[in-house]
C-alpha cells in the first residue's frame, strides 16, 4: 500500500519537471511513476502519437495500455524529425530537472535531444536513457519490447498454458 502525504503536504516530487521523450512501455511507465509521486511530466510525442496509443484494448477510442502508462502527464505534440523541433526541445530542457528517453542508442543524438546537447543547455539536468540491451555491447543496436525479453529469458516458457 502506498503511503499518503500528511494533510496539506506536497507530494515528494512536487516541483520536479520531467521531459519525457520515451515511447511504448519502459520509459512511459517510469515517467508515470514520477508523475504519481508529484512530478510535472511533459510527454513529447510525434503528430501521430506514441505507438502505444494504437495498441491493446481500446476503451472509448483510447488504448487502455497507453492510458495506464501515461497517466498524470501533459502532452506536447512535436515531431523531432522536423527542422527546428530540436529548438523547442532545447527550450523545455532549459527548465526540466530530468529528461528521459528510450530510443535505441544514437537515435536521441540524431534527433537533437541527446545528453551532450541537453546538458550543454542545462548542466544540472539528470538524463536517463533506457534501452533493452544497453547503450553499448553486441546487441545494443537491436530494438526491444517486453515480448522479446520474455522470449530470450525463458519467461514465456514458464507462464501460461503448456498448449498455448
Amino acid at each position: 500500500m502506498m503511503a499518503t502525504n500528511p494533510a496539506g503536504a506536497d507530494p515528494p516530487l512536487h516541483g520536479l519537471k520531467v521531459l519525457d521523450f520515451s515511447r511504448v512501455l519502459a520509459g512511459p511507465f517510469c515517467t508515470a511513476m514520477l508523475a504519481d509521486a508529484g512530478a510535472e511530466v511533459i510527454k513529447v510525442e510525434p503528430f501521430g502519437g506514441d505507438d502505444y496509443r494504437h495498441m491493446g484494448l481500446q476503451v472509448n477510442g483510447q488504448s487502455a495500455n497507453f492510458a495506464f502508462v501515461n497517466r498524470g502527464k501533459r502532452s506536447l505534440r512535436l515531431d523531432l524529425k522536423y527542422a527546428h523541433a530540436d529548438a523547442v526541445a532545447e527550450r523545455h530542457a532549459g527548465w526540466a530537472g530530468v529528461a528521459i528517453e528510450n530510443f535505441k542508442p544514437g537515435v536521441a543524438d540524431r534527433l537533437g535531444i541527446g545528453y551532450a546537447r541537453l546538458a550543454a543547455i542545462n548542466p544540472a539536468l539528470v538524463y536517463c536513457s533506457i534501452s533493452g540491451f544497453g547503450q553499448a555491447g553486441p546487441w545494443s543496436d537491436r530494438p526491444d519490447y517486453d515480448t522479446i525479453i520474455q522470449a530470450l529469458s525463458g519467461l514465456m516458457d514458464v507462464t501460461g498454458a503448456p498448449e498455448g
